[in-house]
C-alpha cells in the first residue's frame, strides 16, 4: 500500500459486502465505530477533525469484494498495546466480512513499543552459531510424559545438534510434569548434552500461564539457567509478549495456538500483519507459524508474506525470526531453504519423532542444513 501520510496509522480493511450494503457507508460507519463511537452529528464540533478516521481509499475487487484505506490520528493509540489493538480490529471484528489486510504506522509511533530485543542475530549469538545457515528447533513431546522422561528426550535432541529444543505448547503444569521440576530437568539434560558435545543447544520452557503466575515462572526458567521461553500470547493476551520483551531479558518465542479463530480468510486480521508485524513490533524475538504443505491449510505465498514482516526493515525494529512447523518434513528441508533462505527456524517434529531413534534423527537434519547450505 503506498504511503499516504506518514504522520498517522493507517489500516487497510478488505470488506465483503452483504446485498444492499455500500463501500462508502461501510468505510464512513468503520472510520466512527473505531474512534468516537457516535453517529453523525452526536459529537461535538473539532471532534471530526481531531479524532474521527479519516477515508483516504476504496477500492472495487470485484464480487462483492472492496477495499478500504482508513488512517487515524495515533494519539488515539498513546503508547499502550491494547489500545493500538483496539483501533485495529476492536468493534468492527464483530461486523461480519471485515478483514485488516495492511497496516503501516508511523516512525514515532512504532518507536514506543520494544520490538525484538535479540530478534535473529541475538538468537543466532545465544545459539553460539556463526554459521550461514537456517536453525533447528524440536518440541519435546507429548503431553502426558513424565518430567524425567521429557527430560531424556531433550538430552538426545541436544546430543543431536538441535539449536533450540522447546517445551510443547501443550505441555505447562500438568501433574506428570510440574512446571518447576520440568524446567530445572529440561534444562540440566540439555546443559549436560552441550558438555558432552561441545554443543550449544538452548531450552525454552512454555511459560504459557494466568497472567498472575506469568513472572514466577519466567524468573523460575531463569534461575534454571534458560535464555528464553515460549509463550501463546493469543492465550494469555498479546500484551504478555510486550512485557516479556521489555521487563524479561529473556528470548521470547511465540506460539500461534487459539489465533486461527482471528486469521480467518476473509474476517480477521492478515496473518503477515498479525504474526509478521504485530508481534514483531510486541517484541517476538522468533514467531512460530504452520507451514505451507503440513498439517494446516495455507500457502506458500501466505507464509512469504509473514517472513517478510517478520524480515524487512521497518522504522528501526530488529528483525525478528521466521519459525515454520505444523507438519515441516525432514525430507523437504532442502526445498524449504531454497523457498525462505537461511534467516529462519524450522520447527521439525513429527518426522523425527516417526524415525523411533530421535538423536540419530536429529543428527541426520542437521547434518543435512550443513551440507545443503555448504554445497
Amino acid at each position: 500500500m503506498e504511503r499516504l501520510d506518514s504522520d498517522r496509522i493507517q489500516i487497510t480493511y478488505q470488506l465483503t459486502l452483504r446485498e444492499g450494503e455500500r463501500a462508502e457507508v461501510r468505510a464512513r460507519q468503520i472510520a466512527l465505530e473505531q474512534t468516537v463511537e457516535l453517529p453523525d452529528g452526536c459529537y461535538p464540533d473539532g471532534v471530526e477533525e481531531r479524532v474521527v478516521g479519516r477515508i483516504e481509499d476504496i477500492e472495487d475487487l470485484g464480487s462483492a469484494r472492496w477495499e478500504l484505506t482508513l488512517s487515524y490520528d495515533p494519539v488515539l493509540v498513546g503508547s499502550e498495546t491494547t489500545q493500538l489493538l483496539n483501533l485495529l480490529f476492536g468493534n468492527v471484528s464483530m461486523h461480519p466480512g471485515t478483514l485488516v489486510s495492511d497496516l503501516q504506522l508511523p516512525a514515532a509511533l512504532v518507536e514506543r513499543f520494544p520490538g525484538p530485543q535479540h530478534g535473529i542475530a541475538g538468537v543466532r549469538a545465544a545459539c553460539g552459531d556463526a554459521e550461514d545457515r537456517p536453525l533447528l528447533c524440536t518440541a519435546a513431546k507429548p503431553v502426558g510424559l513424565s518430567a524425567e522422561e521429557l527430560a531424556r528426550i531433550c538430552g538426545a535432541l541436544a546430543r543431536g545438534g538441535v539449536d533450540v529444543v522447546k517445551d510443547d505448547h501443550g505441555v505447562t503444569d500438568q501433574a506428570p510434569a510440574p512446571f518447576r521440576e520440568r524446567v530445572e530437568r529440561c534444562q540440566v539434560a540439555v546443559s549436560e548434552a552441550n558438555e558432552s558435545t561441545g554443543g550449544s543447544t538452548l531450552y525454552f520452557p512454555n511459560v504459557t500461564a494466568p497472567v498472575s503466575q506469568l513472572p514466577e515462572r519466567v524468573e523460575w526458567a531463569r534461575s534454571a539457567g534458560c535464555r528464553g521461553v515460549l509463550v501463546s500470547p493469543f492465550l494469555t493476551g498479546l500484551d504478555t509478549v510486550r512485557w516479556l520483551a521489555a521487563d524479561s531479558g529473556m528470548i521470547v518465542v511465540t506460539h500461534p495456538t487459539f489465533s486461527g479463530a482471528l486469521l480467518a480468510e476473509r474476517h480477521g486480521v492478515a496473518s503477515d500483519v498479525m504474526l509478521g508485524l504485530v508481534l514483531r513490533l510486541l517484541g517476538a524475538d522468533a514467531v512460530i507459524y504452520v507451514n505451507a504443505g503440513g498439517r494446516f491449510p495455507i500457502g506458500e505465498a501466505e507464509c512469504q508474506a509473514i517472513n517478510a514482516r517478520l524480515r524487512q526493515p521497518y522504522h528501526g525494529l530488529a528483525r525478528a525470526l521466521p519459525v515454520p512447523g505444523g507438519g515441516v518434513d525432514v525430507d523437504r528441508v532442502p526445498r524449504w531453504i531454497e523457498r525462505y533462505g537461511v534467516d529462519v527456524m524450522f520447527l521439525i517434529g513429527s518426522s523425527l519423532y516417526a524415525q523411533g531413534d530421535i538423536e540419530a534423527a536429529a543428527r541426520r537434519v542437521v547434518q543435512t542444513v550443513r551440507e545443503r547450505v555448504r554445497g
